[in-house]
């Protein structure tokens, strides 16, 4: 059951992200995040088609999603994979009875202690540019109302991507998604760094790298580049504590 009482926070909160220049990835991040949260679910994950139609992680709120997603792609089957082919939703799927649809998918997520899974498309107008997937610790399933949120937070997701509305140009759109997908690497290969830096996860060198952007103002793919080619440039988040 959808939390209603922060749903209309969460929605205020991601429409104000959409502003100018604003950061893709930290945007992507945050949604999953929120829609997990308002959504009930344990986790999510994002993924979304690079100019060649393939899709590409680029988001989770927990690090165990992203090893899923990245198995989905790896093995080509999972629902991220079956919404985007089809631009239709995949809700209610009880993983202990998924075995037939995904082989080898539903026994891995369920080994990773998930017992549900949805995905709903991230749509631009006709086309389908990805897809995002919740993970649920138990099997309850979402109400119709509940879909159609989740599916207004996946459109949101399209609008912030997209960054002006009014961008009509396929191949800036393509050029957009591109970005990203390149912003996305500098970030893995950043938290990877902070990881071995401070001795934390990665879910936790996100963290502090997200926060450390905010706190200075910076994009967080900015700081993840600067991570990457030139520690020296934030001394205060990349030295050793």
């Amino acid at each position: 059951m959808i939390a209603v009482e922060r749903l209309t926070e969460v929605f205020v909160e991601v429409a104000d992200t959409l502003v100018d220049d604003f950061d893709v990835i930290e945007f992507l991040e945050s949604l999953t995040r929120h829609t997990a949260e308002v959504s009930g679910s344990t986790s999510a994950g994002l993924l979304l088609a690079d100019p060649h139609g393939q899709l590409q992680y680029m988001a989770s709120s927990q690090e165990s999603v992203r090893l899923l997603e990245l198995f989905q792609l790896q093995y080509d089957e999972g629902p991220c994979l079956d919404c985007y082919r089809t631009g239709e939703a995949v809700v209610n799927s009880d993983l202990q009875r998924a075995g037939q649809r995904w082989p080898r998918f539903a026994p891995r997520a369920a080994a990773a202690g998930f017992q549900s899974v949805h995905a709903f498309p991230l749509r631009h107008r006709r086309t389908v540019i990805g897809a995002l997937n919740l993970f649920g610790s138990g099997t309850g399933d979402l109400e119709p109302t509940d879909v159609r949120i989740l599916q207004g937070l996946a459109d949101i997701a399209t609008i912030g991507l997209l960054q002006e509305r009014s961008i009509s140009n396929a191949e800036i759109l393509t050029e957009q998604l591109k970005r990203a997908l390149t912003s996305r690497i500098t970030i893995e290969q950043a938290k990877g760094i902070l990881s071995r830096t401070h001795g934390i996860d990665v879910d936790a060198a996100f963290e502090l790298m997200r926060l450390y952007a905010r706190r200075h103002r910076h994009r967080i793919s900015d700081v993840a580049r600067a991570v990457v080619t030139d520690p020296a440039e934030h001394p205060e988040l990349t030295t050793r504590t």
